[in-house]
């Protein structure tokens, strides 16, 4: 949960201590549950879009959070960068260009 608020969502519904939660960044939502199904294997990557990627990489990386790489503009013409939070899911912060 620290990773995600440092992030910048708020909380809509859960806590730390309950095993669902809900979270909001601008018109994105992401739910979060303490369930896990083994084994895990990778199943894609969430995309969110922000008003200024730079700006929230910045962000991230004053957090302590990597980053796999600087934003970078895409031939499917987004500016992006990704990383994994601590479970181990990619997530993509993106804005169409």
């Amino acid at each position: 949960m620290r990773f995600y608020e440092a992030l910048g969502f708020r909380i809509l519904h859960g806590s730390a201590n309950e095993a669902f939660t809900s979270f909001a960044l601008g018109d994105s939502f992401l739910n979060l549950t303490s369930e896990r199904h083994e084994p895990v294997r990778f199943w894609g990557r969430v995309i969110i879009y922000v008003s200024d990627v730079a700006a929230f990489y910045r962000k991230a990386k004053a957090h302590g959070i990597e980053p796999q790489f600087e934003p970078r503009d895409a031939p499917w013409n987004e500016c992006y960068f990704h990383l994994t939070d601590p479970d181990g899911h990619e997530l993509s912060f993106a804005r169409p260009l």
